[in-house]
């Protein structure tokens, strides 16, 4: 075949894309195993940071979370159990994402720190630029929270993203209630510009207004959904 002809061209650019698809495919097949154990120790870590406990290396987070996480139970909303899961939860809830959670599939983590009882649940919400998560801890009333932790995925850096970035911020949160005193109906815990309840609301993020509506809202929906079991006392 001559090699300035059109038919040699393109089979050889046919060939060329060939190899170089099944290389990709082979690397993404090898480093996968990989990739999804960081994604689950940085799930682990952000679980962690909302029961207080931070800064650990990967080793010590992972023996960590083993240790405090008794179970990762998937309830509905009516606060049934669906799947118990098991000590150190990767294989129920664990395994839960933002798309289960639609689906009325709630993730929730039963943790017992320093010999009491807490309750890690995941939020999902939308910020000013895109999607942004977190994961509030409860004490053993499901009415007072423990510890926070709030993620992003593209809020602007200095602003929005302090949520993330800000551990004093998310400290704010530890100490506040779910519910408004005498109204254990509609959950109150939130974000607010002005606070007019300090025993609810925690100050919003200086210059990002939205992004911090955002979290009052992601908090307001995502804990409603676990309403029946927050009053099941």
């Amino acid at each position: 075949m001559k090699t300035n002809s059109n038919s040699y061209t393109i089979i050889y650019s046919a060939v060329i894309v060939v190899i170089v698809a099944f290389l990709l495919a082979f690397v993404f097949q090898a480093l996968k195993p990989m990739q999804d154990a960081n994604v689950a120790l940085d799930k682990k870590k952000q679980i962690l940071n909302s029961l207080n406990i931070r800064d650990l290396s990967n080793e010590e987070a992972d023996a960590k979370y083993k240790e405090v996480v008794i179970a990762d139970e998937v309830i509905d909303e009516k606060g049934k159990i669906v799947e118990a899961g098991t000590q150190g939860g990767e294989k129920a809830g664990f395994k839960l994402e933002s798309k289960d959670y639609k689906a009325g599939k709630l993730a929730l983590y039963i943790c017992k720190v320093n010999g009491s009882r807490k309750y890690v649940i995941p939020v999902y919400g939308m910020g000013l630029w895109g999607p942004i998560s977190g994961y509030i801890a409860l004490n053993e009333d499901k009415a007072t929270v423990y510890g926070a932790y709030f993620n992003h995925e593209s809020e602007t850096a200095g602003l929005g993203a302090e949520i993330k970035d800000n551990v004093a911020w998310q400290e704010k949160f530890q100490g506040k209630k779910v519910f408004a005193s005498g109204d254990d109906k509609t959950i109150a815990l939130g974000v607010e510009k002005n606070v007019t309840d300090p025993a609810t609301q925690v100050d919003a993020v200086t210059g990002a207004t939205l992004t911090s509506n955002g979290v009052r809202d992601m908090l307001h929906e995502a804990l409603g959904k676990y309403l029946t079991f927050l009053n099941d006392k």
